[in-house]
C-alpha cells in the first residue's frame, strides 16, 4: 500500500455560518491523503493503471465551491464524491482549513479532519 497525498490545495469559497462570509468569501486549504491498495502503476509506470490525481483534485475544487454553513459539511460532500466518483482507493484522510476565521481573535485557521475508509 502507498499513499497519494495532494496538499495545501487552496480556493476562495463562501463557507460559513455568518452571512458576510457567504458574501465576502475566504481563503480554504485542502489536504487529501488517499491510501492506495493497488500497486500496479508502480509496476507498469502507465497512467491508465493510476489513480487520477486530477479527477481527485477536480472533485475537491468542485464541492468547494459549494457553500455550506460548515466545514463539516463541506468535508463529508468531498468525502462523498471520492467514494463514488474515484476508484482504487482504500483510506483517506481529509483535511479542510478556513483561514483566518471571525472567531473574536487572531488564530491562523479553524480546520476539520476526516477519516474514512472505502465501503
Amino acid at each position: 500500500m502507498y499513499c497519494i497525498s495532494l496538499e495545501n490545495m487552496e480556493f476562495w469559497a463562501n463557507h460559513g455560518c455568518f452571512a458576510e462570509e457567504r458574501t465576502i468569501g475566504n481563503r480554504f486549504t485542502v489536504d487529501l491523503h488517499l491510501d492506495i491498495e493497488n500497486e500496479t502503476a508502480c509496476r507498469t509506470d502507465d497512467l491508465q493503471d493510476a489513480v487520477d490525481y486530477q479527477k481527485a483534485y477536480q472533485i475537491v475544487q468542485r464541492e468547494m465551491l459549494i457553500p455550506s454553513l460548515l466545514l463539516e459539511h463541506v468535508a463529508t460532500r468531498i468525502l462523498d464524491a471520492l467514494e463514488q466518483e474515484l476508484a482504487d482507493w482504500k483510506q483517506v484522510k481529509l483535511t479542510v482549513r478556513k483561514h483566518n476565521p471571525p472567531l473574536g481573535g487572531k488564530l491562523e485557521c479553524s480546520a476539520v479532519t476526516f477519516a474514512r475508509t472505502k465501503k
